[in-house]
């Protein structure tokens, strides 16, 4: 089975920068949109004959000087406009920020484009943590552990989403991947949920081909809209230092460029959120170069030209629930 959109077509991307750290106590994600930019993202997405317009930065709604939920909401509004408003003119957001909360707008306005048309949504979560933790399992209470779970409907998340807000989100239309962090309210969640998981521990034992592939062939069969969320998390620390909740173990700069390179060869995506990279915490620019390199990739850099391997389906043993 093979993609019904060619991975070299180039659309255009609405970069729209997300600085936001409400949902978080580490200060410097605000930084993110910024580090990014400088270290050439625009230019990396240009050189590959991507159309790119910086929309510049989202401010949220009102004052949202405190943080969390009520703050977080407000950025949750503004950013879902934004979001839907570049999937209406055809273009592909790519939401750069701040951190991980920022997903429940860029993910609650791909919701709603999709509703109107009548398009079902998959999201690959590509983070060392689950992020389905809700104000009751929370031992931190940080809302950028909790987009997932407040997308898919549970419960104590008031007044987040514009009204009329669109049906939760499936939890069997999630997929975690490089899963490696895990408190132990949202592990129940997840279970009982069904969220899709393939965790590091997958990973070491089959790589990332099989079980990415997988994923993908349940995306293409259902014809649905990819968004995919990278937490610079997802990759190691000592690749990528820039980031409030360092995780060991994650995936290597390789792994990391084949799963984007895979995704581009796909040609699946239509929405990306690029989360977490605190330059505050970074070593003279280093995280924010390599997720550019990484970004790249997924929009269609690569050293030479290949033919696209087709998106096959994979044993159920490559995934862990």
């Amino acid at each position: 089975m093979t993609s019904s959109a060619h991975p070299d077509e180039r659309p255009s991307i609405a970069l729209i920068g997300a600085p936001i750290e409400v949902g978080t106590s580490e200060p410097g994600a605000l930084m993110g949109p910024a580090s990014l930019r400088t270290a050439g993202l625009v230019r990396a997405l240009s050189d590959l004959g991507h159309a790119v317009t910086d929309g510049g930065d989202v401010v949220p709604d009102g004052q949202a000087a405190a943080r969390g939920l009520e703050a977080v909401g407000a950025w949750t509004r503004a950013l879902s406009r934004a979001v839907e408003a570049a999937l209406d003119v055809g273009a592909l957001p790519l939401v750069a920020g701040g951190d991980h909360s920022l997903s429940l707008g860029s993910i609650d306005g791909v919701m709603r484009h999709c509703a109107r048309r009548g398009r079902a949504l998959f999201v690959l979560w590509l983070d060392a943590h689950a992020d389905f933790n809700t104000p009751e399992t929370s031992p931190s209470g940080n809302v950028h552990g909790m987009p997932l779970a407040a997308l898919c409907g549970e419960a104590g998340f008031p007044r987040l989403f514009a009204e009329p807000a669109p049906p939760p989100l499936p939890p069997t239309s999630v997929h975690l991947f490089g899963l490696r962090s895990i408190d132990a309210g949202e592990r129940a969640l997840v279970t009982a949920r069904q969220v899709g998981v393939t965790d590091m521990r997958t990973i070491d034992e089959f790589g990332v081909v099989a079980p990415l592939r997988r994923v993908l062939d349940r995306v293409l069969a259902a014809g649905a809209h990819l968004h995919v969320s990278l937490d610079i998390d997802f990759l190691d620390p000592s690749i990528a230092p820039g980031v409030g909740t360092t995780v060991p173990g994650g995936a290597t700069f390789r792994e990391a460029h084949l799963i984007m390179e895979m995704l581009h060869d796909s040609g699946l995506v239509r929405s990306l959120d690029v989360v977490e990279l605190n330059p505050f915490l970074d070593e003279r620019g280093r995280s924010a170069r390599v997720l550019v390199e990484l970004v790249a990739s997924l929009f269609g850099r690569r050293i030479l030209d290949r033919p696209t391997a087709p998106i096959e389906a994979v044993p159920e043993a490559f995934e862990r629930d």
